[in-house]
């Protein structure tokens, strides 16, 4: 499908110039620098929706061979990890509503590619996505495996941290995980709260780790970096592969 841009109003034109000025105050100092770095890279427009094909594609495509699609909403597994294996992000093309700004049941076009799309711009990033939806598909129709994927996803793209160095050597908590960085409560939260477990990354746990979605996690799960991510591919493959052996 096409985003048909032309069919955005004034008032969801205007929507988003809220929810992007809203949380760009927020996320300084909070989000992962290879997001602040990918807000600038894709050119993510201000004051207007971006539209996929005139702004956004003409950046993304250069850096790492990705681009964002239009979908109707949320799909099935199969199509939504055909899509990420070859390198193409779903993102919806409907905009919340002024009484859902803070929070709405399902993604809408803010959350897919303001809180997923400057990340994309991280090669080694990329790399994890494609890989991991190559793995997913090849289980595809076997439940027990796509859930485990499932909360593994969801525990590092949508909701992942990250240790990151400043200039000074000092390290830091950041937001990579596009469910937080599109939140402006939970962006708060996941870093300043004193609820949350912080967790260090690790392939089992996360497999084996059920999420939730009507509320702030109870639980994130920390990186050292993109490349741990991607690098990490082959253990995700042995450990499922033994975790659906025990079940079988």
């Amino acid at each position: 499908m096409n985003q048909d841009y032309a069919k955005y109003t004034p008032d969801e034109q205007a929507v988003w110039e809220l929810l992007f000025t809203r949380q760009m105050a927020q996320l300084p100092g909070r989000a992962s620098q290879a997001y602040m770095d990918g807000i600038v890279a894709t050119g993510f427009p201000n004051k207007r929706i971006p539209d996929f094909e005139k702004d956004l594609n003409p950046r993304l495509l250069p850096l790492t061979g990705w681009r964002v699609v239009a979908v109707p909403g949320l799909i099935g597994n199969r199509e939504f990890f055909e899509l990420m294996a070859d390198r193409q992000f779903p993102a919806t093309t409907w905009v919340r509503s002024r009484d859902q700004l803070d929070y709405l049941p399902e993604p809408d076009m803010f959350h897919d590619t303001f809180g997923h799309v400057p990340v994309l711009t991280n090669q080694s990033f990329c790399d994890f996505l494609a890989s991991l939806s190559r793995l997913a598909l090849s289980h595809v129709d076997n439940e027990e495996a796509i859930e485990m994927i499932a909360r593994l996803y969801w525990y590092t793209v949508e909701f992942g941290l990250i240790r990151e160095r400043d200039a000074s050597g000092n390290s830091h908590l950041r937001i990579y995980g596009g469910g937080i960085l599109s939140s402006p409560g939970e962006t708060v939260y996941a870093l300043e709260s004193d609820v949350p477990r912080r967790m260090d990354y690790d392939v089992a746990t996360l497999l084996q780790t059920p999420y939730i979605i009507d509320h702030f996690q109870e639980q994130y799960f920390v990186i050292d970096s993109y490349e741990q991510l991607y690098e990490s591919v082959p253990a995700i493959e042995t450990t499922l592969e033994e975790l659906l052996a025990e079940k079988a």
